[in-house]
């Protein structure tokens, strides 16, 4: 998969170009994506690759010099702040992070938090009634997670513009195989303008602990857990950005997918049960996540290949989850499916730690709409999908509502 056959009809539709992979063999050296790299395309592979320690989840600072000579010096801030990030580090680091995380993202700590969430998704949804058509991932998609993490952080939803702006500037740089300087310039500019934003608000959560991800990080600090502040600021840039960009795309993505498939949304409306397999297929047939990577501590053999220790192995996730060897008929979306997991989360010790909170969100969300507008159409069969091969996400999705005046929320 070269960077030129990452044009706009690949980010539109993949699932071709993985097909194409899988049948040409089960492992492929790629030297124009990410600056040279083996692409993996079988379930259990991809599966193998995440839990294997012969891999290394430390390739913030490999990711960021792709950018060409120059960022090797200028981008020395994003790879200091990320490489500090639980999502690129190895044991025993990464275990004793996540440990410290892992308390916020329990259930029944998610739980108490539901009644917010679906506060935050109704007051979105009370600013579109009586508007015949809107760009959903505008208007909802986009905003809800941003509101949601900075509900959970602590801090003011009024910067919910930055954050965004923040985190789509992050993530269209992490999204490009091959990206540009300006690109990685921006992307810094915006992960330390994250970074000083938390450091600004520390010296006054210190004074006011609260149930909140900050002050839970400060509380580790001082009992050892966390043991830096710069460690502890890594983390919570990474929440604002990991936090927003899976869950916009689940909701854009799981949407768009449903109205395409009338049948799977009239199923859904019917048997609102069906909700979290409705979730996990969703997330299956339009991984909001499309491939990550792992760096090689040694030299390694996969599939009678020589990967030397330094290589970069992708392991592409959008097509595991269609791999036809785990799922039967792949390519068709089924909510009722019930054929073990996606790996749309990832897998092994760096499994997406907010994975639950994504499924109450969207949870939230789905039920949210379908009472709110259960007639609710697309637009236009042709959706505008992002300029980026990891995170898959919609640019805009514009749909029809049909209006149910008695299940309007009664919240002001």
């Amino acid at each position: 998969m070269s960077q030129s056959v990452v044009n706009s009809a690949f980010l539109a539709d993949p699932y071709p170009t993985y097909h194409a992979l899988r049948a040409a063999g089960p492992i492929h050296w790629c030297e124009d994506f990410c600056g040279g790299a083996w692409l993996l395309t079988n379930y259990a592979d991809v599966a193998s690759v995440l839990r294997d320690p012969r891999l290394s989840a430390q390739r913030a600072g490999g990711w960021a010099n792709r950018s060409g000579p120059q960022a090797r010096t200028e981008l020395r801030e994003f790879k200091r702040i990320f490489s500090r990030a639980m999502l690129f580090l190895n044991a025993p680091q990464h275990t004793r992070l996540r440990q410290v995380l892992n308390a916020a993202f329990k259930p029944a700590v998610l739980q108490r938090a539901a009644p917010r969430i679906r506060a935050i998704a109704d007051g979105l949804l009370d600013k579109i009634d009586h508007t015949d058509e809107i760009d959903f991932v505008r208007e909802f998609a986009r905003p809800l997670p941003a509101l949601v993490m900075a509900d959970l952080l602590g801090v003011d939803a009024a910067d919910r513009a930055d954050f965004l702006l923040w985190s789509d500037d992050i993530a269209s740089f992490i999204g490009s195989p091959t990206p540009s300087m300006e690109l990685a310039r921006r992307a810094q500019t915006s992960l330390v303008a994250v970074n000083e934003y938390f450091r600004a608000i520390l010296p006054e959560r210190r004074r006011h602990l609260g149930e909140d991800l900050v002050s839970l990080l400060i509380r580790a600090e001082e009992d050892g857990r966390v043991i830096t502040t710069k460690e502890l600021l890594a983390q919570c840039s990474m929440l604002l950005f990991a936090g927003h960009e899976t869950t916009r795309n689940l909701l854009g993505n799981g949407l768009l997918a449903l109205l395409k498939h009338p049948g799977q949304w009239r199923l859904l409306k019917e048997a609102p049960t069906l909700m979290q397999s409705a979730l996990r297929e969703l997330l299956r047939f339009e991984s909001p996540v499309q491939y990550t990577g792992r760096r090689a501590k040694a030299d390694l053999e996969m599939h009678g290949r020589l990967v030397n220790r330094g290589e970069l192995v992708i392991a592409l996730i959008g097509a595991a989850n269609r791999d036809p060897v785990k799922f039967t008929e792949p390519d068709v979306l089924d909510i009722c499916r019930n054929e073990g997991n996606h790996l749309s989360f990832g897998y092994g010790p760096h499994v997406c730690i907010g994975a639950r909170l994504t499924y109450l969100e969207a949870e939230i969300a789905f039920n949210s709409l379908i009472k709110r507008f259960p007639d609710m159409g697309l637009v236009s069969d042709l959706p505008q999908w992002t300029l980026n091969a990891v995170y898959r996400g919609l640019a805009t999705l514009p749909v029809r509502l049909t209006f149910r005046t008695c299940t309007r929320s009664t919240r002001r």
